[in-house]
């Protein structure tokens, strides 16, 4: 990857950070940490991967996106905004009374949103049924993306969405699993450990490759094999939960909860010093 697109790529990807703080601390909830680890791909996926049209969101040549685990809704929202679905302004409006900006996306009401998502497993199985529908319908051209987190894929039903995928030959598919090592209740291992992730994709019918999820070279790397494969792809990504404010990163707490106004500011003086120093260079 060139020096200017990477260059890109992470002012995007800080932008998509300042929009996370910016809403859940405006809404005074929501999920910072898991939206923080995903916000390197949520910026690939919307500046170099996704065929979308922010003027023309619901075009049926599209790629489709789906959210599977729905909680990091801010992630999704930000990146969108920060692409042209809506305004960025809006985002300070996530989870309140009237807002478009709900605590999980609605397809109803979101530009750029191609699923409602929210119960964890789910939205898998429905990326499933969109990568069948296109091949049924001839669509060779659009592929569909899904992202899980590593907390998610305790749930047996995303195995039975894996099992569908390779039934089918879903080469038009790829699941990219967060894997930042938190989940709700504590560390993945203790709580339901998913290991060996890349052994289990691949024996369920999957290509699969595992790299630094915060990381635009293997990212790019990571595509560029899906785009080869001739089988339903898995992207595991390592990731850091909370990569991007300091006093969030690696820490279980920051899973659910709002930063404070205290918080907010240290947060937003990070990314805005991490923002000016990425266009200084």
């Amino acid at each position: 990857m060139d020096i200017q697109t990477k260059k890109e790529l992470q002012i995007f990807a800080t932008q998509i950070r300042m929009g996370i703080i910016e809403g859940t601390y405006n809404a005074k909830a929501g999920h910072p940490g898991g939206s923080l680890s995903s916000a390197d791909v949520f910026a690939y996926l919307y500046d170099r991967e996704l065929r979308v049209d922010p003027k023309n969101p619901r075009a049926e040549d599209r790629d489709r996106f789906v959210l599977s685990k729905g909680h990091c809704a801010p992630g999704l929202y930000s990146a969108l905004a920060y692409k042209g679905f809506f305004p960025v302004e809006d985002l300070k409006t996530l989870r309140k009374i009237g807002s478009y900006l709900q605590g999980h996306p609605n397809m109803n009401t979101v530009p750029g949103v191609d699923m409602s998502t929210g119960s964890l497993g789910q939205g898998i199985s429905t990326a499933c049924g969109m990568a069948k529908a296109a091949k049924y319908l001839g669509k060779n051209g659009i592929n569909v993306y899904t992202l899980l987190g590593d907390g998610e894929i305790e749930e047996g039903q995303v195995w039975e969405a894996m099992m569908f995928a390779a039934q089918y030959n879903l080469d038009n598919l790829c699941v990219i699993i967060d894997s930042n090592g938190l989940q709700i209740d504590g560390a993945c291992k203790d709580v339901m450990s998913a290991e060996p992730i890349d052994e289990k994709c691949k024996a369920f019918g999957f290509d699969c490759i595992t790299i630094n999820g915060n990381d635009f070279d293997e990212l790019e790397k990571a595509f560029d094999a899906f785009h080869k494969s001739d089988k339903p792809f898995a992207i595991i990504m390592k990731t850091i939960k909370g990569l991007g404010v300091s006093y969030m990163e690696n820490q279980v707490d920051w899973h659910g909860k709002a930063p404070n106004t205290e918080e907010y500011e240290i947060a937003m003086k990070e990314l805005t010093a991490k923002l000016a120093e990425i266009k200084e260079a």
